[in-house]
């Protein structure tokens, strides 16, 4: 099939979801454009600031929610179920979903103090409610941290040519955040500088690699990574946040650029087989190729940096659809140029006679889906960038070490104040650094230790978030008299999906050799929660009715 067709036709779709649905919802959701925003109303310099402007913001939100993600997940589910059900996934997925999700978070959470949406769930359900999804998402939050720190740890000590543009863009970050914030500098101005000097940095590191001189680098880079993202989580966001995540997404826009450009010019056919089987070693296509896609259509994840960090520094009200709604299926085309990368990008099982390039499969199992991505972004963009597409295609992706590490450190102490300061009130938990201690804490002896033991459940732990924050926002729509099966149906759908992924999981985890009981019990206790919810919500939408 014609790849330029099928990219386009996604493109289209996503645009249009954009452009005719997202304004829908955002009357449902009774944005006032006129009303201040919390950034504005609560202006601290630190965590509530009003970023220079939407694109900015933009920039931040999109980094913290894209990173990897959109490309592990498509670049897995081709390989093991086929590009059509990935694909529609993704792009129906997103404008139905995903991006319904996103707004949502960051709407109600920009109407209510840029509370995040697990505090929220106290006034929208009730306080057990709030006490239960709170502690489970502080957990999954805590385990984020680490396992991005424990990865990234091993990258800096396996690929010592990506410390410098790493660590570079730290201070790159806080200049340029000084020149906008503090000297006036243009926005279009410091950007270029920036992503100059980001670029500087690239070349640099890989003529001049930096390797730490001890036994064991990776757990010493695992151990200054999260030192680094205690220390960033306190900062302002106009130092680092802001300006970091801004470049960082400036690199994957132009990556997507050529990415796009290179399709067009070299007109590549797609290799890969639309349907490769319903079921796979990584279990049947439903429920676990909607898992395994994750946030290239949707995520838990994104709810919290929407309410946690995004909703803190909104300039107006006018931009929440744009960020929310607009990061998501600018996600998702992400996620489509995965898809065309590796399935027309490499080969499917064999070169053919006359033929040179690389084997999906050789290369997946080889080199991981990293150079999967990364070979096959090379191969489609050679009449752009010649040879240095692949290198360029790994860069785009260890851009965003630093960008989900801070964040996510970032929001967990958001979720830690409101559940273990207010909430609990814990001595010390009101205070950030004393949070942030904690969390440092907690990830650090979670990454220096066996968080591989947990990580298989994190896919269907993402999704379940994703879940609960539809029924809470299902709730408030309905308690306002709005169109709350605009969520209400992709709760049940992701309901469903996800509770069917979690039985599968535990079968597979019973079943082992030998068996993975600490698995199985988590994945009990998390069907547990999501039927907690579900009943705790019907009962209060019977008692209350719409207001």
């Amino acid at each position: 099939m014609n790849t330029i067709l099928l990219a386009a036709l996604s493109l289209l779709l996503l645009y249009l979801g954009y452009r005719y649905y997202s304004p829908v919802l955002a009357r449902q959701l009774g944005i006032d454009e006129s009303e201040e925003t919390p950034a504005v109303k609560q202006h601290d310099g630190v965590d509530f600031v009003p970023a220079k402007h939407w694109l900015i913001l933009f920039g931040h939100h999109f980094a913290s929610i894209a990173g990897a993600a959109p490309i592990i997940g498509p670049v897995i589910a081709c390989l093991y179920w086929g590009w059509l059900p990935a694909l529609a996934w993704i792009v129906f997925g997103s404008i139905f979903m995903g991006a319904v999700h996103d707004l949502a978070s960051l709407a109600i959470s920009a109407k209510n103090e840029g509370r995040s949406i697990a505090d929220l769930t106290e006034n929208i359900l009730d306080r057990n409610a709030k006490i239960v999804f709170s502690l489970f998402v502080f957990l999954t939050l805590i385990l984020i941290v680490a396992v991005f720190a424990a990865i990234a740890g091993q990258t800096l000590a396996n690929t010592p040519e990506v410390v410098l543009p790493t660590l570079g863009l730290i201070p790159v970050a806080a200049l340029i955040g000084w020149l906008m914030y503090h000297r006036g500098f243009s926005i279009l101005l410091s950007s270029l500088l920036g992503v100059a000097m980001l670029f500087g940095l690239i070349v640099l590191g890989y003529s001049h690699p930096l390797s730490l001189p001890v036994s064991n680098p990776a757990q010493w880079w695992t151990i200054i990574l999260i030192i680094y993202g205690m220390i960033a989580s306190v900062t302002p966001v106009t130092l680092l946040l802001q300006p970091r995540d801004h470049l960082a997404a400036l690199v994957l826009f132009a990556g997507m650029f050529f990415g796009f450009l290179g399709l067009l010019l070299s007109r590549p056919e797609l290799h890969a087989p639309p349907v490769v089987s319903f079921s796979s070693d990584q279990g049947w296509m439903f429920p676990m190729l909607f898992i395994t896609i994750g946030c290239g259509a949707v995520s838990g994840f994104h709810s919290l940096v929407a309410s946690g960090t995004t909703a803190k520094q909104l300039p107006t009200m006018k931009d929440i659809r744009a960020v929310g709604y607009g990061a998501m299926v600018t996600e998702s085309a992400l996620a489509v140029l995965a898809i065309v990368a590796v399935t027309a990008g490499l080969y499917w099982k064999e070169i053919p006679v006359g033929q040179h390039g690389f084997v999906y499969q050789e290369v997946f199992q080889k080199g991981g889906w990293i150079k999967t991505f990364g070979l096959g972004y090379g191969e489609i963009t050679k009449p752009v960038l010649g040879a240095f597409g692949a290198l360029i295609g790994i860069t785009m992706l260890k851009t965003f070490v630093m960008t989900t590490l801070d964040s996510a450190t970032r929001i967990t102490r958001y979720i830690g104040t409101e559940l273990l300061g207010e909430t609990f009130g814990i001595p010390g938990m009101k205070n950030k650094y004393g949070v942030t201690l904690l969390i440092g804490f907690l990830a650090g002896v979670l990454a220096l230790g066996n968080w591989k033991a947990i990580w298989p459940i994190f896919g269907s732990a993402n999704q379940l978030v994703a879940s609960v924050v539809f029924i809470v926002t299902s709730v408030w729509l309905f308690a306002r008299g709005k169109n709350w099966k605009l969520t209400a149906v992709p709760a049940v759908l992701m309901l469903i999906t996800t509770i069917s992924a979690l039985v599968v999981k535990t079968n597979e985890f019973l079943t082992a050799e030998p068996a993975k009981y600490l698995l199985a019990s988590i994945a009990v206790i998390l069907i547990a929660l999501a039927l907690f919810i579900l009943v705790q919500s019907i009962r209060i939408v019977r008692s209350r009715g719409p207001v």
